[in-house]
């Protein structure tokens, strides 16, 4: 009877022994299939987030040429750029010497990235605008130098217009000798009708009437060119300024000129009277307003 509940006992235990060699086979197994589960899911997480860097490294790689191709002539904005671009830089840096790569650290490189952009977004902004005033200055230069331009034409216009007239008023405003006469008169002041009788000669005219020019005393100068072509010089040998140049006169006399007709006689008392041709030249007020030939016999 002992012995029969000793064999039933040990049958007990070693069946006991089965059963929990069996649920340690099969913890290990569970365990081995959750290991197997965790590592390939650590594994996954890690080529993820190498994904996710490598997209991070080249979306900062872009942002930093997208900085260097950025060309501007302002020295603010300018100067901007270079730090975002040293900040830029800095970041890409500090991404692929990271060493732990988890979800946390992805989210602050995309945090700072996403900074980056949006204050480099903002000077592109800047940058957009100032171009945009720098057209507009431009076009508003454009018409104001046209406006200019047209202007100094204008001026340029009325100012040659304003010349021309005047240069009208001007020669409008020359007095003009006109019915000029040359006589040859003895020492009583007679006329002769030769001129070896003469001992001095009367040049005669008329100013003519002239609304535009400026009354007032005036200095007339006669030459009288003999028939040898030469001037007859007056007693002193004076001269006047004509054109730039001294000439010699024959005669000089100074009336007044009140803007109408003025019948003037001017004498020339030196020799050499002979017959022949006789030109006849009358200045005033820098112009030479009046020539004529006259024959004496």
């Amino acid at each position: 009877m002992k012995e029969n509940n000793e064999k039933e006992e040990g049958k007990v235990s070693d069946k006991s022994i089965k059963g929990y060699k069996i649920m340690i086979l099969l913890l290990i197994v569970i365990l081995g299939a959750l290991s197997f589960q965790y590592f390939r899911h650590v594994s996954q997480m890690r080529k993820d987030f190498k994904i996710e860097r490598d997209t991070l490294t080249n979306r900062i790689s872009n942002l930093i040429t997208d900085i260097d191709n950025i060309k501007v002539a302002n020295d603010t904005i300018t100067y901007r750029l270079t730090v975002e671009r040293g900040r830029a830089d800095s970041l890409l840096t500090r991404l692929q010497n990271e060493r732990s790569v988890n979800r946390a650290t992805i989210r602050k490189y995309e945090k700072e990235l996403g900074t980056l952009r949006s204050v480099t977004k903002r000077l592109v902004h800047q940058i957009d605008s100032l171009n945009t005033l720098n057209q507009a200055l431009a076009k508003e230069n454009v018409t104001i130098r046209k406006q200019v331009t047209s202007e100094r034409l204008r001026a340029d216009a009325a100012e040659e217009t304003a010349s021309e007239l005047q240069n009208k008023v001007r020669v409008g405003s020359i007095v003009k000798a006109r019915d000029i006469s040359l006589t040859a008169l003895n020492s009583s002041d007679r006329e002769v009708t030769r001129a070896s009788r003469a001992e001095r000669l009367r040049v005669d005219f008329v100013l003519s009437a002239n609304e535009l020019t400026m009354p007032g005393p005036r200095t007339i100068y006669v030459r009288i060119i003999g028939p040898d072509g030469y001037v007859m010089a007056n007693e002193s040998g004076e001269v006047f300024d004509f054109e730039g140049d001294m000439i010699t006169y024959s005669a000089a006399r100074e009336v007044d000129y009140q803007n109408q007709d003025l019948s003037v006689g001017i004498y020339y008392n030196g020799g050499g009277i002979t017959s022949g041709t006789y030109q006849v030249e009358i200045y005033m007020d820098g112009y030479r307003i009046g020539s004529s030939e006259i024959m004496l016999r």
